[in-house]
């Protein structure tokens, strides 16, 4: 496999970050980068970072960065997660409320720890009950993962926020099975942009084909993210298999939400190269409006509901003995 890191990757260019993905020879990783200067997004630390987890270190060759931002790379963790001498020494500061560097999560007690973590990234002091739902979001994302997804590796996420633009900007990456499997436990999904297309709808999950889901599995995770991405004009990506759907910005006076991502102002595509498993980049405008309130009101009812129902559902089952 081989990864270019040019002078920008982020969700708004990420197709040609992508394009330059070669995914051949699973068994070797090279990674290069633009000899001048770099700066990506964080979904793209996370993304080879489960690349990473595939691949045995002394089969990974990382080029020296000459790059200033790779600096950057290093207090990220990259080199870190690759089991990669970088030769760089960097007096590391604290990261709260900063930047998240790259985590990998396997269990429930690693995903409750980043989500300890991604409280002071926030930013939303003024109302604590916006970022429980950002957190109960984001939850809900890598839960699939580790429920869902049967990657071995669990989820690779990374965070960081840009104080200029008060955004976070969050990559989830992992190497399980893909939208499109999962999707096609209970749908048809005769391709992986069907699945994504599908994945992306409200009450739909690969679990079951109950409408709405169960009280365990509502099928909303990726749909909420889309919808506080469409409320504040951000971008978001979601990537599996062959596809990737990139929500674009939109204009002011168009805040209406769909259920269906094609009816959006999207770009899509059936033929990138192949990723095995699912990838979702967002980015996170934290500016407290008016529609961005009642949007993450909306959901915290929703969350609350869930977790009456996860609560209930708990006590009902009775232990057995042998």
């Amino acid at each position: 496999m081989k990864v270019y890191f040019p002078n920008s990757a982020f969700l708004g260019n990420f197709d040609g970050f992508l394009k330059r993905f070669d995914p051949t020879n699973p068994e070797i990783l090279e990674i290069s980068a633009n000899p001048l200067w770099v700066s990506v997004h964080p979904v793209v630390l996370a993304m080879v970072a489960a690349l990473g987890s595939r691949v045995k270190p002394d089969k990974i060759s990382c080029e020296v960065f000459e790059a200033p931002s790779k600096n950057y790379f290093e207090r990220m963790g990259l080199f870190k997660s690759l089991c990669v001498k970088s030769g760089i020494h960097i007096n590391e500061h604290d990261p709260a409320g900063r930047f998240i560097p790259i985590v990998q999560i396997k269990d429930s007690d690693g995903l409750e720890k980043f989500l300890e973590d991604m409280i002071p990234l926030l930013h939303l002091q003024e109302d604590p009950e916006h970022a429980k739902t950002i957190r109960y979001i984001v939850s809900e994302l890598v839960r699939n993962v580790l429920e869902h997804a049967r990657s071995r590796d669990g989820a690779f996420l990374a965070a960081q926020y840009h104080e200029k633009s008060n955004t976070i900007r969050i990559g989830i990456a992992d190497c399980g099975v893909g939208i499109r499997e999962t999707i096609m436990q209970s749908y048809s999904a005769p391709t992986d942009l069907d699945a994504i297309r599908l994945a992306l709808m409200p009450g739909i999950t690969g679990t079951t084909k109950k409408e709405g889901g169960t009280e365990q599995n509502a099928g909303a995770g990726l749909f909420f993210i889309k919808s506080i991405a469409t409320r504040n004009r951000n971008f978001f990506v979601l990537y599996s298999g062959g596809a990737m759907y990139k929500l674009l910005k939109r204009k002011p006076d168009d805040l209406t939400l769909s259920a269906d991502p094609f009816n959006d102002r999207h770009s899509r595509g059936n033929e990138f190269p192949y990723w095995q498993g699912t990838v979702v980049g967002i980015d996170i405008t934290l500016d407290t409006t008016e529609g961005f309130t009642r949007l993450l009101g909306l959901i915290g009812e929703i969350y609350e509901e869930a977790v009456k129902e996860r609560r209930r559902a708990r006590k009902n089952i009775q232990p057995k003995f042998i």
